[in-house]
């Protein structure tokens, strides 16, 4: 088994030099080979998060390790089985595909997975590509463009949204962290919602949650004197004109909390990412 598991790693690394082989017309992915064991457990570290799994028998267990996105734990349900596959789909649009071998002690345990694998995943509407979420998120970072202003301040901290840009079904909003004071600025967490303009006597706010697709920039803490630059990425929207939505920072053990309202208005003035 180990001899087989290291003539396809050869085979493996010729593809990787060669690229993905070309075979009348059709492309052959190579697998590469993971030897995984009953008493141990390997974790393959991806670079993106896990999107499918699909094992080639019930040989192999696989899960995604707790509380992550991006590690999954793969062990041997029995000794000696036959050589079986695993595919794994990430949600930056890549497959990884492995030949699975057991051994008694194997080579590794802990695999950080080359991200140079093949971009073959077409999403269905509403899912995103992390990667080119990620990569929107950088064009509107390095960005100086300004077509709107929404800011709050408190304590001589201040909450600026200078940006709007529209990536295809994107949003990507341009927000600036400033603390002018002596103490550090520590974020204890922030939202996103869409909530109601006004709120009548004896009625619930009526308030929906939105999850960022992805935020770029340091969301711990902004030093005293300097300011913090983050990029939110959400869907595509329009808003109601009698809702808004609400960007919502609020501090760590202190009350400089902050809220910025952005209006259908400021939406409609966002930018294309690409000129």
């Amino acid at each position: 088994m180990r001899i087989f598991l290291l003539c396809q790693l050869l085979l493996c690394l010729f593809f990787q030099v060669q690229g993905v082989c070309q075979v009348t017309g059709s492309s052959i992915i190579a697998p590469f080979p993971l030897e995984v064991t009953t008493t141990k457990t390997t974790h393959l570290i991806f670079p993106f998060g896990i999107k499918t799994v699909d094992r080639g028998s019930r040989d192999i267990l696989a899960q995604k390790a707790t509380g992550v996105e991006n590690i999954l734990q793969v062990k041997a349900a029995r000794p000696d089985f036959d050589t079986t596959n695993l595919t794994v789909i990430t949600t930056d649009g890549k497959l990884f595909s492995f030949l699975v071998g057991f051994a008694d002690q194997p080579l590794s345990l802990n695999i950080q997975v080359n991200s140079t694998a093949v971009d073959v995943a077409n999403f269905r509407d509403g899912d995103h590509n992390e990667a080119k979420v990620a990569q929107s998120a950088l064009q509107v970072w390095n960005n100086p463009a300004r077509n709107v202003t929404v800011k709050d301040r408190s304590s001589q901290s201040e909450l600026l949204m200078s940006s709007i840009f529209v990536d295809d079904d994107l949003l990507l909003y341009r927000i600036e962290l400033s603390n002018n004071s002596a103490l550090k600025y520590e974020i204890e967490n922030h939202r996103v919602f869409v909530r109601d303009k006004k709120n009548p006597k004896r009625t619930a706010i009526q308030e929906t949650e939105i999850k960022p697709l992805h935020i770029l920039g340091d969301t711990n803490a902004v030093s005293p004197q300097t300011s913090h630059t983050f990029v939110f990425v959400l869907p595509k929207m329009t808003i109601p004109d009698k809702k808004y939505l609400a960007i919502q920072v609020q501090e760590k053990n202190g009350g400089r909390h902050m809220n910025l309202k952005v209006r259908n208005r400021h939406l409609l003035k966002a930018l294309p990412i690409r000129q």
